[in-house]
């Protein structure tokens, strides 16, 4: 919902005219009574879409994050079997009538491919082994999932805000009131959803 549109039906709320003096007071009461709820439900809605809008960023920026460590776990995946495979290759085919001098070296490298292989596979120091990857991926990935729960419960806040301010605006020109306790209950219904997109939006699932 826009901003000015919201900015119009709280103008209207606020100087609406049921025509005739008899009970002109209490219809002015009734709208700026109105006008105060569509006035609150607005600023909770640019709460609520702020928080959208920061909550699908970080879903979009966890994404691209798990998915970049992936490609470097299948990355060092393929260099780990590789090198694995080249020293078991090496060590089988080590002849038996090599001079000692060169037994060293040829089991130096062998021993060289081996530790490489190692490093590939777990490496804590630099925190980019492949077992450290897939726990950075996998950390990466429940980021994205709770900033994706928070998003869909912003949306669904975002939308009782707005029907809530169409059905206050909606009570102020017809007078009838229970259009506006409805719109009451979409205000608390979603604050409430909000709330839980904020603090834990991964504590109740949504079918989206």
């Amino acid at each position: 919902m826009e901003i000015h549109e919201t900015h119009e039906m709280i103008h209207e709320a606020g100087h609406g005219d049921h025509g005739g003096h008899s009970g002109h007071d209490q219809s002015n009461s009734r709208n700026k009574k109105l006008a105060v709820l569509i006035s609150i439900m607005a600023c909770l809605l640019s709460v609520i879409e702020i928080g959208g809008n920061s909550a699908q960023n970080s879903s979009l920026s966890a994404n691209i994050t798990a998915a970049n460590l992936w490609s470097f776990f299948q990355a060092k995946s393929i260099r780990m079997t590789t090198v694995r495979s080249a020293a078991e290759m090496l060590e089988t085919m080590t002849p038996a009538d090599m001079p000692p001098d060169k037994v060293v070296v040829w089991k130096k490298k062998i021993a060289d491919w081996q530790a490489m292989a190692q490093r590939y596979d777990s490496e804590p120091d630099t925190g980019e082994g492949r077992r450290e990857l897939a726990v950075r991926a996998k950390e990466a990935e429940a980021s994205r999932d709770r900033a994706l729960a928070a998003y869909h419960l912003y949306e669904y806040a975002a939308a009782a805000l707005q029907i809530g301010i169409v059905l206050a605006s909606a009570s102020a020109a017809t007078g009838v009131m229970f259009l506006a306790v409805g719109a009451g209950g979409l205000a608390l219904l979603g604050s409430v959803i909000g709330t839980i997109a904020w603090l834990a939006p991964t504590a109740i699932h949504l079918v989206h």
